[in-house]
């Protein structure tokens, strides 16, 4: 728990400095997410043990609601020194914002994802609102109702498919999850309850309110943006983590049960601490409910793995062509394992 908390809470620290003293701080924090991170993960030899089968963290919720905070109180804070008269110079504004939507990319977005699985009603609100203050509630409910129950299929919107772009992928994953999820929830109430969304846009709606309090329409607009920025890293990981993968028609007409072949897992040790081991998506979609610090590793021979951490094959993803070759091998290997597998 020590190296989770070290690793995403360091980001927030320099967040902070950064708002009234700029200079090297906002760098300092792009790098240590961007560079240090890949650094870490690809030349310092560690390897994070995976926990024992029924293994408690009764530490995990306690980092989860203070990074929410850190979050909810980062937010504004950055707003206002972005748009505000902080007295930061335009290059200043301009670092802080970039490691501000950064942090809120890598480390609120699974950091409400969690919050979200926790059976705690406490805890999952605390994750709507992380959610919405970044405008994209709904995936509160689209990944809950309609991820996890279509995965690597052709009904899920947040699964891409092989071959597009994640220029493609993102405003198709987005109005999809968003109808998807609408649908989802609307079923599950049958009228007799409050539609969740309405609760979703009250919250963003008051945070693009708030920003426009703390700094007038240039705070609207800043917040604005590094809410997209913020939630289009998530939608990002999901392009990768999903990439290609789809699920065999049984000879009964029904797709197979998801399992560890189904999502691209990343083994790295830092990137999986600063990301609270969202990594290790192939664990999480067989269980749901885990804690993070509780996620496991599958077997190599049995499940997929990323050729590179997860932030830098996000950053890879952003060049399509690339992407798509640096893919190639690994998909064709995907492919004729689960051929051999159907075999058997």
């Amino acid at each position: 728990m020590f190296l989770f908390a070290l690793a995403a809470l360091t980001p927030f620290g320099l967040l902070c400095l950064a708002v009234p003293f700029g200079g090297g701080w906002g760098l300092l924090a792009l790098g240590y997410m961007g560079l240090f991170t890949v650094l870490m993960d690809q030349f310092v030899p560690v390897v994070m043990p995976d926990a024992p089968e029924g293994a408690e963290f009764p530490a995990a919720n306690v980092l989860l609601v203070a990074l929410a905070l850190a979050h909810l109180v980062a937010f504004p804070l950055v707003t206002w020194a972005v748009a505000g008269p902080s007295g930061l110079a335009l290059w200043e504004r301009g670092l802080l914002a970039l490691a501000a939507g950064q942090w809120f990319g890598q480390v609120s977005n699974p950091c409400a994802h969690e919050l979200i699985h926790r059976g705690n009603r406490a805890l999952y609100a605390l994750g709507v609102t992380v959610y919405a203050t970044m405008l994209f509630g709904h995936h509160s409910s689209a990944h809950r109702l309609v991820h996890h129950r279509h995965a690597a299929s052709l009904a899920d919107p947040n699964t891409a498919r092989r071959g597009e772009s994640f220029y493609q992928f993102w405003p198709r994953a987005w109005a999809g999850s968003f109808r998807a999820g609408w649908q989802a929830e609307a079923a599950l109430r049958r009228g007799k309850a409050v539609h969740p969304y309405y609760i979703y846009g009250l919250i963003s709606a008051a945070s693009l309110a708030l920003g426009f309090a703390l700094a007038g329409i240039g705070g609207l607009l800043v917040w604005l943006g590094l809410a997209i920025y913020g939630h289009s890293q998530l939608l990002l990981a999901d392009y990768v983590q999903h990439y290609g993968l789809l699920r065999a028609t049984l000879p009964n007409g029904k797709l197979e049960p998801v399992n560890e072949r189904h999502s691209w897992n990343a083994p790295h040790w830092f990137s999986s601490a600063l990301m609270l081991n969202a990594p290790r998506h192939s664990d999480h979609h067989a269980h749901p409910n885990r804690p993070y610090p509780a996620l496991r590793l599958p077997a190599q021979e049995k499940a997929p793995y990323l050729p590179y951490p997860l932030p830098l094959c996000c950053a890879l993803a952003l060049a399509p062509r690339r992407w798509q070759r640096i893919m190639a091998r690994p998909l064709q290997g995907w492919q004729d394992n689960s051929a051999a597998q159907t075999e058997l």
